[in-house]
């Protein structure tokens, strides 16, 4: 029976504390949510959801998983892991909203290993494949917007390439909780996107200033480069938002190419509670 640590863990119905009975998550008013063989709960009631299955498909998933195992954006997930040290120590409770497929999780788990941490994810195809890299973390299925966590109970929040949900983050955190986000920049992929798309326009994506609920601490813009090849061009854009995007004779175009040169930039910046 898989075990879920259930510390910080709330009903997404009533909000009341769960506790793990036999195969299921049960608050006291008996709210019950079973856990899934492959090891992780779902915590999003129909009320929140706005579509059949929310999230990411299968396909992306499969490719980012592919691509991201291969450690190309290892320098990332080490930019996140320092801001988290610095801001937090070495045993913070740790939530990764937006989780995906896990790979940052599970790095950030790696760094803390005796931390609690909590991966979430609307998409529930992207928390079961999760499941496969460790069963040490308590995966839910959840929106980022109703987040099925206590009141005051984390001490870091993870929003990588996602969403950040000013005022709800601020209600889980601790008083000096952070959240750390990462955003793409000004010319992240810039050459992947000068194939793919007809005109590509000058952008400016710092991110906005915070809503009054967290306060900026940190903002660093930080950039590398990578050499790819056909089979990781395409996974790259696979996995991303631009696969959806992109016109067919443009997609031809690029998965001929095979060999690309391409700038990473990205925004690692800290919010304070």
């Amino acid at each position: 029976m898989v075990e879920i640590n259930c510390k910080n863990l709330i009903c997404p119905v009533c909000g009341e504390p769960l506790l793990q009975r036999g195969g299921s998550l049960a608050c006291t008013v008996n709210h019950t949510y079973d856990i899934a063989r492959q090891g992780y709960v779902n915590l999003l009631p129909v009320q929140q959801k706005h579509s059949l299955a929310p999230g990411d498909t299968a396909e992306m998933l499969a490719a980012r998983r592919n691509f991201l195992n291969e450690g190309h954006y290892t320098q990332i997930c080490n930019d996140v892991i320092a801001a988290i040290r610095r801001y937090s120590g070495d045993n913070p409770a740790i939530a990764d909203i937006g989780c995906g497929e896990g790979y940052y999780t599970s790095h950030f788990l790696g760094e803390f290993p005796q931390s609690a941490v909590i991966g979430a994810d609307i998409s529930k195809a992207a928390v079961k494949m999760a499941c496969s890299r460790t069963k040490s973390i308590s995966w839910l299925v959840a929106t980022a917007s109703h987040l099925p966590v206590a009141d005051n109970s984390t001490d870091a929040i993870t929003a990588m390439f996602s969403l950040v949900c000013e005022e709800e983050f601020a209600r889980i955190l601790r008083p000096g909780g952070i959240v750390v986000e990462v955003t793409a920049g000004n010319n992240h992929l810039i050459e992947l996107k000068q194939i793919i798309y007809d005109d590509v326009f000058e952008q400016h994506k710092r991110p906005k200033k915070p809503q009054g609920f967290l306060r900026e601490i940190s903002c660093e813009l930080n950039s590398f480069k990578m050499t790819l090849d056909n089979a990781q061009l395409i996974n790259l854009l696979n996995m991303t938002p631009h696969t959806l995007r992109v016109k067919p004779e443009n997609r031809a175009r690029f998965e001929a190419t095979q060999s690309l040169r391409l700038t990473v930039e990205y925004y690692v910046r800290v919010l304070q509670k």
